[in-house]
């Protein structure tokens, strides 16, 4: 379970001074092997709220509680070391992630999955952003999570790649839950229960995916 509590969240622009509120006073609790689609418009804090589940940005005020091991969010290509190679970088996370996992193992994984060939064994920094979010699913895949976060990870890649990134979140569902970002209605309508849809810095919650993309289609109209 994932409880979110009076959360708000806010930038500051370039000169300092502070911009309206991404998110503000969020309350959620989104159950044990419910996968859920966010949805809403550009802008409107999809992958900010991934962000804030995940560990990797702190709000201004709230909190986010996580009874259960979280992925970071799958999609986004940053948070690699440039300068060592996608093997290196693969290593060192699964080291990070606990003694007790096979690091040779997850190396396999990733290189197969990941199908950057030579590449594997190149620099980060010499890759493309597609080339680092492959590496990325690959990686977060690698380990049992029992929520994955997905920020448009099944739109990288070519036409086969996206398949294979569609059936790996079929494959988990069951086993774990999805929390998701993605243009595409069809894959949320596919791998979602739930949904939640966020509007001017507020999100409601919809127990079927359904009505949580209907709600924004018709909130969305001029």
């Amino acid at each position: 379970m994932i409880k979110i509590s009076n959360l708000y969240k806010r930038y500051n622009s370039r000169d300092g001074t502070e911009n309206s509120w991404v998110l503000k006073d969020i309350n959620l609790t989104i159950p044990k092997n419910v996968s859920v689609g966010l949805v809403g418009c550009n802008g409107a804090g999809k992958s900010t709220l991934l962000r804030l589940i995940a560990g990797m940005d702190s709000p201004e005020h709230g909190q986010v509680e996580r009874h259960c091991r979280v992925s970071w969010p799958i999609g986004l290509s940053g948070g690699f070391q440039g300068s060592m190679t996608g093997r290196q970088n693969v290593k060192f996370v699964a080291r990070m992630q606990g003694g007790g996992f096979n690091v040779q193992r997850i190396i396999d994984y990733v290189e197969d999955f990941a199908e950057l060939g030579t590449a594997f064994d190149r620099p980060i920094k010499t890759y493309s952003s597609g080339m680092r979010a492959r590496l990325n699913f690959g990686l977060s895949l690698a380990f049992d999570f029992d929520v994955y976060l997905s920020d448009e990870a099944t739109a990288v890649g070519d036409r086969n790649f996206r398949e294979k990134a569609s059936k790996a979140f079929k494959d988990k569902v069951g086993q774990s839950s999805l929390i998701m970002v993605s243009h595409s209605e069809g894959i949320l309508k596919e791998l979602c229960q739930a949904g939640i849809y966020l509007k001017d810095g507020e999100a409601s919650w919809y127990d079927n995916i359904n009505d949580a993309i209907a709600a924004y289609h018709q909130k969305a109209k001029p």
